[in-house]
């Protein structure tokens, strides 16, 4: 079975999951996910609860009246989202903090009404593969 594994910047927190169980994986442009995540954009795969194994305790805050964003308490990686009344038994990891990052490259980009305009001309920015001398 091919597993996804991740944790938070200092490994308080850990989790494993099948990846024959992601349901998909998304990269999410709304304002809310872009505050929490200090981000531009967001990538997360959605898996059935069930699926998700965690190791540590996560912190829970609730970002919305349903939504709810779980992270380390220890050094604040943002780890998953649970919205029960949207999405029962689902939770959506952030896909960032996998081990492996490009072993689940996304399938589509969502709310994308809220996406800053500068993003969809990324591809026209200079590249540097480290710092710029």
């Amino acid at each position: 079975m091919d597993v996804l594994t991740g944790r938070c910047h200092c490994g308080a927190i850990h989790y494993r999951m099948p990846k024959a169980e992601v349901l998909h994986h998304a990269l999410c442009h709304c304002a809310d996910c872009r505050r929490h995540a200090g981000a531009p954009v967001v990538g997360w795969a959605m898996v059935p609860a069930e699926h998700l194994d965690v190791g540590g305790t996560p912190r829970v805050y609730a970002s919305s009246e349903h939504g709810r964003r779980s992270f380390c308490a220890e050094c604040g990686t943002s780890l998953f989202y649970v919205n029960e009344a949207m999405l029962p038994g689902m939770v959506d990891v952030q896909t960032g903090t996998l081990d492996d990052p490009a072993a689940l490259p996304p399938g589509a980009q969502i709310q994308v009404a809220e996406r800053l305009p500068w993003m969809t001309t990324l591809h026209s920015l200079p590249e540097f593969p480290r710092y710029p001398g």
